[in-house]
């Protein structure tokens, strides 16, 4: 089993940042990607990012590219996600996730999701 625990989120103006974080642990050698999901109110979960461990194959929504980057620690088994020039419309539940498929519909881990507020 691998259990991910997401920090970072929280409250930002527009046209701020924020780094979500995204702490991995249990069997974490069982994992190939680790990326995110966001899910806002009324919406369905959606596809944000996601990349190897080694920072290869990195992927991104077409919403948040340009404003968005995915970086990782591996000596901390940890996952970050710098957001940029944040907007409104980011607002939302962002979910860490680990094995995220091709599709970026699925993952085979989650983690419990930290709020990401954007005000105008």
């Amino acid at each position: 089993q691998v259990q991910l625990v997401e920090s970072g989120g929280g409250l930002v103006q527009a046209g701020g940042s924020l780094r979500l974080a995204c702490a991995a642990s249990g069997r974490t050698g069982n994992t190939w990607n680790m990326g995110w999901f966001r899910q806002a109110p009324g919406k369905e979960r959606e596809f944000v990012a996601r990349s190897s461990w080694s920072g290869s194959n990195a992927r991104f929504a077409d919403a948040v590219k340009g404003r968005f980057t995915i970086s990782s620690d591996i000596a901390k088994n940890t996952m970050y996600l710098q957001m940029n020039n944040l907007k409104p419309e980011d607002t939302a539940v962002y979910y860490c996730a680990a094995n995220i498929d091709s599709s970026g519909r699925s993952a085979g881990y989650w983690g419990q999701g930290t709020q990401v507020t954007v005000s105008s």
